[in-house]
């Protein structure tokens, strides 16, 4: 049997499939996310669009506060649910925070409490808090409870015919893109920002073009996939709130990438679960309230409005792709993709 937990300094790396530890089962799983989150976003996006809803019920943490440098008490419940509109308390235990949810598996633990954490009520632990994984089995992991309903899923996330261009995709895009933003945000010295933040453009070019080359509506043309997940949680954010608060400015979105705007609004108003999912008071407050350090004022950004532009170009083949073009945006992107 797989280790699901090496110890104190370790993550859980569980899974939910048949005959394991870890069955598919209706109602036997908890999930326990921030609407701030972006790589939690990626566990509740598959819970809406494979219709899991029924089958994995959710808590959900305020955005903030977070506490201090060192990420003490860490994310907390609200006390009740009306105390911060789409935040919740803890449906399963009535914790007040969410280490409370990690120190009932591992008492000694000593790694971030960070959000997701799939939670198994019988075998009373966690299951699995790395976002990536759960990105990658959560999909299918139900495939067999669907059935025995009478309902099954259309939507392969990982179709086998393009999994070797996912997954090297998926490797720049974590790199340079959802983990790049925070590389930029966080710098703690000029030089480490100029490096992150060219970066984050350098890859937001590539992408501009690789959905126009592959003719949308999705990063790999007719099929929506993983990496359009993965895209989203990042992207829906970015003019929202890493431009300004990550300080992620050599342009926007909205302004920059026509290909990226047209694809990020389409899954926005098009695609059941994307608009759902996705709550800009808790990403907006999260950030600008929760990192002293950047915002020491804690005030948020009122803009940009509206938050997701309506009308939707799904003639990809029309766009005139965009780019940052600033010399050294341009010179990374050749050393990275080329």
């Amino acid at each position: 049997m797989a280790v699901v937990h090496a110890g104190p300094n370790d993550s859980w790396h569980g899974v939910i499939k048949s005959g394991s530890q870890f069955p598919p089962e209706a109602g036997r799983y908890h999930l326990y996310v921030g609407l701030f989150c972006p790589f939690a976003h990626r566990a509740l996006l598959v819970r809406h669009l494979m219709g899991l809803e029924s089958l994995i019920d959710v808590s959900v943490v305020m955005p903030y506060p977070k506490g201090d440098d060192r990420g003490w008490p860490g994310w907390r419940f609200p006390a009740s649910d009306d105390d911060y509109a789409g935040a919740t308390v803890d449906k399963l235990f009535a914790s007040d925070y969410m280490h409370d949810i990690y120190f009932k598996d591992d008492s000694e633990y000593k790694g971030k409490y960070s959000v997701p954490v799939l939670w198994d009520r019988k075998e009373g632990r966690i299951v699995n808090n790395e976002s990536a994984e759960l990105l990658r089995w959560l999909p299918t992991a139900f495939d067999d409870v669907l059935r025995q309903d009478g309902r099954e899923s259309q939507l392969d996330l990982y179709p086998t015919h393009l999994r070797s261009e996912i997954d090297a995709i998926t490797e720049w895009m974590q790199r340079d893109l959802n983990s790049g933003v925070y590389k930029a945000g966080l710098a703690e010295t000029q030089e480490a920002y100029n490096r992150g933040v060219v970066t984050v453009f350098a890859a937001l070019n590539h992408l501009e073009s690789l959905i126009h080359r592959n003719g949308g509506p999705y990063i790999l043309g007719k099929y929506l996939t993983e990496l359009d997940i993965r895209a989203y949680a990042t992207i829906i954010r970015f003019d929202a709130i890493y431009v300004q608060h990550f300080k992620c400015n050599l342009g926007t979105i909205r302004a920059n990438y026509p290909v990226i705007h047209e694809w990020l609004k389409n899954l926005y108003w098009n695609v059941k679960g994307f608009k759902e999912t996705t709550d800009f008071k808790h990403i907006k407050e999260n950030y600008s309230k929760s990192q002293a350090k950047i915002n020491p004022l804690a005030i948020t950004p009122m803009g940009p409005f509206p938050d997701v532009e309506d009308g939707i170009d799904l003639n990809f083949a029309q766009l005139k792709p965009g780019s940052v073009r600033y010399p050294i945006v341009l010179e990374r992107q050749a050393e990275l993709y080329n």
